[in-house]
């Protein structure tokens, strides 16, 4: 996914950006940047999620998207996959963001909203 840095945040490396799918906020590892600069990232989830509390399905369906909550970052998106040890996948546009969790089943396919704490932002490497 590409990302705009909107601004700096309080913590150590932490950014504020923007993208097509909304604004959020996360801690950057990679090369420092500066507001305005643009990169494609990977998103990683370091939290373990509860499904049914920090995953919740949105009935009707939705957009992709990624938006603030408070101290949370929430990304909506199709849930594709949960496999036997509670990894799951999340698409998010054309992209799958990984995050494991922990919980009863959910229907796969389905719209969902992913409630997140803390939120990694990686560079891709090309």
């Amino acid at each position: 996914m590409n990302i705009r840095i909107v601004r700096n945040g309080l913590q150590t490396n932490e950014v504020y950006f923007d993208s097509d799918c909304g604004e959020g906020r996360g801690i950057w590892y990679g090369e420092p940047l500066a507001p305005g600069q643009k990169r494609e990232v990977e998103f990683e989830l370091t939290e373990l999620l509860m499904r049914w509390v920090d995953i919740l399905p949105l009935p009707g369906g939705g957009e992709y998207g990624i938006r603030l909550d408070g101290a949370k970052v929430v990304f909506t998106g199709v849930l594709e996959n949960i496999e036997e040890d509670g990894t799951g996948y999340l698409r998010l546009g054309t992209g799958l963001m990984m995050f494991e969790c922990l919980g009863e089943p959910m229907m796969l396919g389905t719209w969902v909203e992913v409630k997140a704490r803390e939120v990694r932002i990686y560079p891709v490497a090309l």
